[in-house]
Formats: structure tokens, C-alpha cells, sequence
């Protein structure tokens, strides 16, 4: 009992420890007993907003180039094997820390070779600043470190714990997020009461603002540490339609924020935010198209929003000088279309959308061509699988840009015009003399960017029987209205062997 109550940790942290329990010590517990156990620890032994916020990466599940400038030898040592950010939500005493050092090296003795201690012979010259050279093995640096800076006791949770409390979240809340490769989407989401006061249902609807493609679906979630919303929703009963939810509340209740995801690694999610809507309010989230065109008479255009007027004119909507609403067509408390002029001598950039008293920074921009593209994300990981273990999908996404004033590519004042069409292909990234991964290591979608590993383990058509891995180049090719040569973009991928050893962090007993 004394190591639980030398601990804080997130509740996926404090999940992950009843997991090892079971699979190492014969701990024999029942599943709902486990949600009430992570429920109490997560509460009583939790973290703080402002502890959370800096690793809020690792509970989110999201494949980021983090860089953990606090100390170079604790990032080297704990991330030969797992994301720092594990470490980052990790609150101990310095007992504590040296028993959970002591812990690795007894579990996993390859540790010491791989990060744990120095390997060859102590230096003996000084360093560049003149002092002697520091000869500590790698893990007595990050034990020292993490005893500082990472220690049980702290203001932020001492200030939090005195105030914590089960947040009040029913209402609508208005929801924005965007999915990569498929833009923004726009919605509701209605937070009722659950069985607890820390417990909630939710029904979603929402749009993809590109296509008009509308989901709706049903969820329930807990919310741990007054703040750290876990949830689960799907569409209709559909399991495999699954989303988990992580998110973190704000301290006014008014708003929220995080990921929704799935896939075999979560690497497919919607970055989202919800903000309370207040009755009568309207509220503006974002338009069905991110950018329109000088010179052009008749661009459709919709507003997505809550609590929007039903009975509208073309005066009632402002999209800034050289842009005229010709007719107002549709009007809806969710959705307003509309169809705007606008004159070729029109400005390029960002446009601010007037609706009656309601304003909507920046929620359109006005460009006369596209002049490059880049792909997002600009490198990309997938793991093979589909025998034994899961695919890990990569999905990209298209992005075109404007010059700016300049007139000169990549510099700070060019104009993002959002998501174009794009054509997607892959080519050989050569690494290796005569690799030809190309061959191997999967397809992609030629209309939608998802990338789609190929199956795991040794290929006997492959020279040496190799497995299917390897770099490409994912290329974008799009072609603006009137040129004549489409533009292109690449991006790295990296396709590589299934996460053959899982460290217990998927949430089975979270929501």
C-alpha cells in the first residue's frame, strides 16, 4: 500500500498498474471492480490540469516528433523503450522513482544495455565548459531528474485536490474538430446525467464540412480528477464504428477539449473542441469551403453553427469588401447556405463572416490562385499486419497555398487555402541499393490519401524471404482550375513490423 499512496497518475497510468497486478502478481479482480479502483486512484491520486496539459500527447494517443528539452539523458533512457510522455504523467516520491528504476532493470535486464548504464570506459577529460566529465550511469542522471522534477507533492495538486469536484456538464454544446484528409466537422452534442455524478451520456450529430457527409452517434464517458473526460461512443450499436474520447475540461465548464480515435495503434482520430451553447445565442463554427475564389459569381457557400435565425436575407450576412451575397437559400438553426459574389480585384486573405451581431474570425479566405502544395503530416509511420496483428494505416492529406504579398513560396506570409483535390501515389524512396520496397510495403488510395500497409511477417516472394517494410515517397499531385501542369508535394512514410510487445496501455476498464 505504501507505493499506491507514494503515486499519481492518470487514470490510464493507475488502469495500466491493475493490469500488471494481473499479469505478473496473480491478481484476480473483476472488471467493474477495476473501473471503481482507477475511479478512486484517478480521484484521490490523480493529477492536476496545468500536470496533465504538457503530455497530454501520451493520454491522446497522438504520433507526434516530441522533444523533451528538460534533460537529455532522461529522454535517451526512458525512450528506448516507451514515449517520455509516460514518464511526463508520472508524480513519485525519490524512493519511489529509484523502486520503479530498480523494478525495469529486474523485469527487463536488457534495459541496462540498451539505456540503463554507460557502456565503455569512464572519460576522463574535461568538458567544454571545464568541469570534470560526469561518469554517473544513464539512469542515476535520470533518477535525479525525475526526483526533481517530477515529485509527489506539488502546489498545482495541492491547489486542485482542495477544489476538485464532479464537473456539471449537462446541456448542447457546440462541437468543432477536424479529421485528417477529411477537413472540419461541424455539430452538436447533447451531455446528459449518468448513473453518477462523475458519469455522463451523450448524443452527437455532426457534418464534414467538405463533403455533407452527417454522423450521428451515442456515447457515455466518466469524467476522472474533476477534469480528464474518458468516453466511448458509436453509431447505432455498430462496436465497429467505435471512437474512445479523451478530453480535458476546462475550470469554468465551459468548454472542452482533445481526440477522438481508433484504428489497431489509434492512429486515425478528430481533434475536437466543445464550447457550451447558450439558449438563444448564435453561434458561427465554420463554413463548408475554407477559401473562394476572386473573380467568381456564384460560389455556394454554407455556415454551420447553433442556434442560427431560420428567417434570413442576403443582408443579413457580411462576408467584407469585395465579396457580395447575391441569395440566402436555406436556413436551418444549424446551417445557413448562401451564394456569394466575388469581384476579381478582391483582396487575397482571410475574411471575417458577419451574421447579424455574430462575428467569425477569419472563417473564409480569398485567394486568385494556388501556387504550391504540402502534404500533412510531412512524415508518417504505418505497420504492417492483417495475419496476426493490426494494420497501422497512415492517412494523408493535401493542403494549398497562396505566396502572399511576396510573392515568393514558404515564407511567413503565405495564405493556407485548406484542403484541395488531390491524386495520390507512391514512389520509391531509395535507402537501400536495390530495395525495391516499392513492391512491398502496401498501397495507397488515389482519391483519398489513406495509406494501407501491407500483411506482416517474412514474404517468401521477396529476395532473402525479408518482411514487407521500407520507405516510400507519398506523393500529392493537384491541378489548379485553368493550369496546365498539376502541382506536387511529397512526404516521407515509413513502413515498418507490427508493435509486437504492448505495455498495457490501452484503456479496457476506461470508457
Amino acid at each position: 500500500m505504501s507505493r499506491i499512496s507514494f503515486r499519481r497518475n492518470t487514470p490510464e497510468g493507475w488502469e495500466g498498474t491493475i493490469r500488471r497486478m494481473v499479469a505478473l502478481n496473480g491478481l484476480k479482480i473483476e472488471p467493474a471492480t477495476a473501473r471503481d479502483v482507477v475511479r478512486y486512484l484517478s480521484n484521490h491520486l490523480g493529477l492536476a490540469p496545468e500536470e496533465v496539459k504538457p503530455a497530454a500527447f501520451e493520454v491522446e494517443r497522438r504520433i507526434i516528433d516530441f522533444k523533451y528539452a528538460a534533460s537529455r539523458d532522461t529522454e535517451q533512457t526512458c525512450s528506448a523503450c516507451h514515449s517520455i510522455g509516460r514518464v511526463m504523467l508520472n508524480r513519485r516520491t525519490k524512493e519511489d522513482w529509484g523502486m520503479l528504476i530498480d523494478m525495469h532493470r529486474g523485469w527487463y535486464p536488457l534495459s541496462d544495455f540498451q539505456a540503463f548504464r554507460r557502456m565503455g570506459p569512464p572519460q576522463t577529460e574535461p568538458g567544454p565548459d571545464g568541469r570534470p566529465p560526469d561518469n554517473r550511469h544513464p539512469y542515476e542522471k535520470a533518477l535525479e531528474h525525475l526526483t526533481k522534477a517530477y515529485p509527489l507533492r506539488t502546489p498545482e495538486w495541492d491547489a486542485w485536490s482542495a477544489t476538485v469536484r464532479p464537473p456539471k456538464l449537462e446541456g448542447e454544446w457546440a462541437l468543432t474538430g477536424r479529421e485528417i484528409g477529411k477537413g472540419a466537422i461541424y455539430g452538436l452534442v447533447r451531455i446528459a446525467p449518468g448513473a453518477t455524478p462523475e458519469e455522463f451520456t451523450t448524443e452527437l450529430t455532426y457534418t464534414y464540412a467538405r463533403t455533407g457527409a452527417s454522423v450521428a452517434r451515442k456515447g457515455r464517458s466518466i469524467v476522472y480528477t474533476g477534469f480528464q473526460w474518458r468516453g466511448r461512443s458509436t453509431e447505432g450499436a455498430n462496436d465497429d464504428t467505435s471512437l474512445r474520447e479523451v478530453m480535458a475540461v476546462d475550470r469554468d465548464w465551459q468548454s472542452m477539449a482533445g481526440r477522438w480515435f481508433t484504428g489497431g495503434y489509434d492512429e486515425l482520430g478528430i481533434d475536437v473542441q466543445l464550447k457550451r451553447v447558450s439558449a438563444g445565442s448564435p453561434v458561427i463554427l465554420g463554413a463548408s469551403r475554407t477559401a473562394l475564389r476572386a473573380g467568381g459569381a456564384a460560389q455556394e457557400i454554407k455556415l454551420f453553427g447553433a442556434n442560427l435565425p431560420t428567417t434570413m436575407t442576403a443582408k443579413d450576412l457580411d462576408f467584407g469588401r469585395g465579396i457580395t451575397v447575391t441569395s440566402v437559400s436555406a436556413a436551418t438553426p444549424g446551417s445557413v447556405t448562401a451564394n456569394v459574389a466575388v469581384e476579381a480585384s478582391a483582396a487575397v486573405g482571410p475574411r471575417d463572416v458577419v451574421l447579424g451581431g455574430t462575428v467569425k474570425p477569419a472563417a473564409v479566405t480569398v485567394f486568385d490562385r494556388v501556387d504550391y502544395i504540402k502534404i500533412a503530416p510531412e512524415w508518417a509511420m504505418a505497420r504492417l499486419g492483417g495475419v496476426s496483428f493490426p494494420k497501422g494505416f497512415a492517412q494523408f492529406e493535401a493542403i494549398g497555398f497562396h505566396n502572399g504579398r511576396d510573392g515568393k513560396s514558404n515564407t511567413n506570409d503565405d495564405v493556407e487555402l485548406g484542403i484541395v483535390d488531390a491524386t495520390w501515389s507512391v514512389e520509391e524512396y531509395s535507402a537501400v541499393l536495390n530495395d525495391e520496397d516499392l513492391k512491398y510495403v502496401g498501397t495507397i488510395d488515389a482519391a483519398s490519401g489513406l495509406f494501407t500497409p501491407n500483411v506482416e511477417g517474412p514474404n517468401p516472394d521477396r529476395p532473402g524471404h525479408a518482411n514487407n517494410v521500407g520507405d516510400v515517397w507519398v506523393i500529392a499531385a493537384h491541378t489548379p482550375d485553368g493550369a496546365k501542369r498539376p502541382l506536387r508535394a511529397r512526404a516521407h512514410l515509413l513502413v515498418t513490423v507490427p508493435l509486437y510487445m504492448r505495455w498495457g496501455t490501452e484503456a479496457q476498464t476506461l470508457q
